[in-house]
């Protein structure tokens, strides 16, 4: 299993070291295990061990009530990291489950140990990635509290679509796309009618295609205007990189 994606994605946030992509990629084969489709990576309540580097395949986190439903409120791709301190706490908070099959990396807290001490690239990386997960989840509340149904599902597609770019998963105006309507029902707080009926809006005004298990976006322009998105969130202007090499021209002064 290879590291690619997540190097690709922390390499927007810092420049990192050959020996900072070595540690990464060793990182990402020693502690693999594969699930299947539509099972709990780890339940709410459990006692959290390791920190999961999620290789390939789609998962999402979500929390559910006693009589079943669920709201889903973060969708991991590959590359994506969940919770890098999870191991402060005692127990889960929330669990995490596949949508299809996954390979993770269960990453130790000897890692991290590690990496603090002598990779500081790569801790600020994840600090980076850590920020902006957190402004993911405030825009996902934005979305539940105040953006339209088909602003809702307009957003999260531009979204999802501009992660997996950012990770290197785009093909053209492309991209696997393996969520079922009840997924997105659960991520938007809507109904499944309710999404079926938002989706066959979003098609007939040109917006999106959906063939199967492929997301294609023919003007991603026009689905940012149509879910009021500003990627702003997703800080994808390399502030980080402008940060490290600012510290490194001063060090070298």
């Amino acid at each position: 299993m290879s590291s690619a994606s997540l190097v690709r994605k922390l390499e927007q946030f810092v420049r990192l070291s050959p020996v900072d992509h070595a540690i990464l990629n060793r990182a990402a084969s020693e502690r693999v295990r594969r699930f299947g489709a539509r099972v709990d990576i780890v339940r709410e309540g459990d006692r959290p061990k390791d920190v999961h580097l999620i290789l390939s395949g789609w998962a999402c986190r979500y929390k559910q009530l006693e009589d079943g439903r669920r709201q889903v409120v973060s969708f991991f791709l590959p590359g994506d990291i969940c919770d890098v301190n999870i191991f402060i706490l005692r127990e889960m908070d929330h669990s995490i489950g596949t949508i299809t099959p996954v390979s993770i990396a269960d990453l130790s807290r000897e890692f991290f140990d590690d990496i603090a001490v002598r990779h500081p690239r790569i801790v600020t990386a994840f600090w980076w990635e850590t920020l902006v997960n957190a402004a993911i989840q405030r825009e996902w509340t934005m979305n539940l509290g105040q953006r339209t149904a088909l602003e809702r599902t307009a957003h999260l597609l531009c979204e999802v679509w501009l992660r997996l770019r950012l990770a290197g998963l785009t093909k053209g105006d492309s991209c696997d796309f393996p969520l079922t309507q009840a997924d997105l029902a659960d991520a938007t707080g809507l109904s499944k009618v309710h999404v079926n009926r938002t989706l066959q809006e979003l098609r007939a005004e040109g917006l999106v295609v959906l063939k199967g298990k492929t997301l294609s976006v023919p003007d991603l322009d026009r689905l940012m205007r149509a879910g009021l998105f500003n990627s702003n969130y997703l800080h994808m202007d390399h502030e980080g990189q402008q940060l490290d090499a600012a510290v490194t021209d001063a060090a070298a002064g």
